[in-house]
């Protein structure tokens, strides 16, 4: 599943450019001789604030949809190593400076550096989201600002990212804040064990054990996560600490890295440099990220800090002390946190959703990012009335937190309104009251929608992120899972005769109706669904490799189905993926269709296979809420709809061949105009993009119970075309 859609922003390292690290020796108390400043500063690490301006550049032109750096989310994890590196030697000094240190003071520093910044971007984003994106997800955005108020708003991205149906939805305008959560909560448990081991230890080599022992087992744990749950291998902390934790390692060995000779240190801070960028311009959305791939980024960064050391004006630190470069790293945390709401909201402010308004919206970042730094960061961070007492620095920090939070559950009580047109005639009641459903339906395909209705039945929250029981009751497996341990049985369950539902999501649409007609007619009815998880016998690719779970599922599922001989199975797959390997898909997926039929079929049970539903342009519930007013604008001609004719038309072929029946949806789906709408009546025709609401399905029970009654009778002996 695709998490990287827009969804990648890191946070640039919150700390200043600290002087190189002093001591020498491996006794943490002792004071050797400071090496050498790298190139442009004075014991400064000037070239550190160039490698963030790379990083932030990096990755505002890849949200902005410059394709030549699709991969500049590499620069969360440059950031991790940068913010790793520095913080812990910046302890390291404290301690040997004054034996100690002090977690008051490292604790208000964080919070006097971050927050500031971070509220006023908070409440900012807030306002924008009440203003321009509607009120459908504004709830959804409260909360994300209140997760991101107290640092976990990555646990709240990773634990919604596992949701199949959040694939389109838009992302939220907070969802840069995720990578300030994680350093964060590595830092809640870094310097205490810190502290523990340099009174344990009094050999850096030693010091390095805690701290690598910690760094292997997340990065397994990333390996691991990133092939079975991509969200939580991208936003969790716990998957993530690696990356900090080799900054962290390279610190600890910082006072040696001004012995590296210094043709090899030029050698290696341009190779990390070059690693950085390849990892940007080779990578993109499909790229199985963090795993492995995060390697190539984060020894890259840890290359420039390692190499930039000792260097000198021939290393990577000739051209990132450059003064461009160490101004825009100094405003890069101020311009990563305003960069991100300013792509989301601006473009829809002006009513577009891509194109060359993002990047200038981005850009434009960089001018409240100066005056954030001046006016809000520095005036509060250097106030004499915080910086000497760490207590006064923690009480702001809270307070700070706190008011963001209380403005986010207040802005919830007054949620924004939606633009409504008249009310229009009940789609459910029409077409139950009809003697003729199916002409009733094909009455209000015909009568366009313009406004959306003031009756508008379900609501369009509901509609949205309302689930049948198929899914309330774990019925339909995530892309994960292969073995189905629930019943998933409905309908009327002591009747005689039985249907299955089998396939993905795309047949798990029509539960609702289907449920409504199993119980009056007494049917058993099972529903063994998986996401994306085709019926034909195919391998398809799933975040980078083969869909393996799918083929796994969709063998034990046959086997079920046949031993269960139901009189009917009623089958569905959207024709929407990617062939895993070589081949042509349409013949490749139909010949896996008709050896799924065969396989199906032997026992004497009927098929019938419902083909995919036309597709609208986008995610249809977020355009009916951006043009509330003019609907038509969302609306999709059926001869556009399919997103793979091809791979339809090898279905019915295939059909076709082993004597299965068709129902062909479009016609209750769009007008004889050839128009499909998104609201026919008073009812959303889909719930996101791809997917049937549930409320428009339910609507639809007249229409598919005249159908199927036709096709096979009421106690299924039927057999069509007999």
């Amino acid at each position: 599943m695709p998490v990287r859609r827009l969804v990648h922003p890191p946070r640039p390292s919150s700390d200043d450019v600290p002087s190189l690290p002093r001591p020498r020796d491996g006794a943490p108390g002792d004071h050797g001789k400071p090496p050498a400043p790298a190139a442009g500063g004075a014991g400064l690490r000037l070239d550190i604030q160039g490698l963030r301006a790379v990083a932030v550049t990096l990755v505002v032109l890849g949200h902005s949809g410059v394709s030549s750096v699709a991969g500049g989310f590499v620069g969360v994890d440059v950031f991790f190593v940068i913010s790793g590196f520095l913080i812990t030697s910046l302890m390291l000094r404290e301690w040997g400076r004054d034996g100690r240190i002090s977690l008051g003071r490292f604790y208000a520093r964080r919070a006097l550096r971050l927050l500031p910044a971070s509220t006023l971007v908070v409440l900012a984003t807030l306002a924008g989201s009440w203003l321009f994106l509607g009120p459908l997800r504004f709830a959804d955005y409260a909360k994300d600002a209140i997760a991101s108020a107290w640092y976990v708003v990555n646990f709240r991205l990773a634990e919604v990212g596992t949701d199949y149906f959040n694939t389109d939805v838009p992302p939220s305008p907070f969802q840069h804040f995720w990578s300030l959560a994680v350093e964060e909560q590595f830092y809640l448990i870094w310097p205490i064990v810190l502290i523990v081991g340099l009174k344990l230890f009094r050999r850096r080599v030693l010091l390095a054990i805690p701290l690598l022992t910690l760094a292997v087992a997340s990065f397994a744990l990333s390996l691991h996560l990133t092939e079975t749950s991509p969200s939580w291998a991208y936003f969790g902390s716990q998957a993530r600490i690696w990356e900090l934790a080799v900054g962290a390692l390279l610190a600890l060995a910082a006072h040696r890295l001004d012995d590296i000779p210094r043709p090899v240190a030029a050698v290696v801070s341009w190779a990390g440099l070059a690693a950085i960028a390849y990892a940007a311009v080779s990578f993109d959305e499909s790229t199985p990220f963090p795993g492995y791939n995060a390697v190539i980024p984060v020894f890259g960064a840890a290359a420039v800090l390692a190499g930039g050391a000792a260097a000198g004006r021939w290393g990577a630190g000739a051209v990132l002390s450059l003064r461009p470069a160490v101004w825009i790293g100094g405003i890069s945390y101020a311009w990563y946190l305003w960069h991100w709401p300013l792509i989301i909201i601006v473009p829809v402010g002006f009513g577009e959703n891509d194109g060359p308004l993002r990047l200038i919206a981005a850009l434009g970042g960089i001018v409240l990012a100066w005056a954030t730094l001046h006016l809000v960061e520095n005036p509060m961070r250097f106030h004499r009335a915080f910086k000497a007492r760490a207590r006064r620095g923690l009480s702001l920090g809270l307070g700070l937190s706190a008011t963001a939070a209380a403005a986010a559950v207040l802005a919830v009580q007054f949620p924004p309104t939606l633009s409504e047109g008249v009310a229009r005639p009940d789609t459910k009641e029409t077409i139950a009251g009809a003697s003729d459903p199916r002409a009733a339906l094909t009455e209000l395909l015909r009568q366009p929608v313009e406004k959306l209705p003031s009756n508008l039945t379900p609501r369009m929250r509901d509609t949205a992120y309302k689930r049948s029981a198929v899914y309330t009751d774990d019925c339909a497996l995530t892309m994960t899972g292969t073995v189905q341990t629930q019943p998933c049985l409905y309908g009327d369950t002591d009747a005689e005769r039985t249907v299955v539902l089998f396939g993905d999501s795309h047949v798990a649409q029509w539960f609702p109706a289907l449920d409504a007609i199993a119980r009056k007619h007494h049917w058993k009815l099972y529903s063994l669904t998986k996401n994306a998880c085709k019926i034909s016998q195919i391998t398809i690719e799933w975040n980078g490799g083969p869909y393996s779970t799918c083929d796994d599922w969709r063998a034990v599922t046959i086997e079920k189905i046949r031993e269960m001989k139901p009189e009917l199975v009623i089958t569905s797959s959207s024709n929407s993926a990617k062939l895993y390997g070589e081949g042509d898909m349409a013949e490749v997926w139909g010949k896996g269709q008709a050896e799924t039929y065969r396989m199906l079929q032997e026992g004497g049970t009927r098929v019938l296979t419902v083909l995919d539903t036309p597709w609208p342009k986008n995610n249809a519930v977020d355009c009916a809420v951006a043009h509330p007013d003019t609907l038509s604008d969302c609306a999709r001609h059926r001869s556009q709809a399919d997103r793979k004719p091809e791979v339809t038309q090898a279905i019915r072929e295939a059909a076709a061949a082993e004597d299965v029946t068709i129902l062909d949806p479009y016609d209750w789906i769009c007008a004889p105009s050839g128009t499909c709408p998104t609201v026919v009546g008073n009812t959303m025709v889909y719930r996101d993009f791809g997917h049937l609401a549930d409320g428009y399905v339910e609507a639809l029970t007249p229409v598919v119970e005249d159908y199927l009654l036709e096709l096979y009778g009421e106690d299924l002996s039927r057999r069509p075309g007999a």
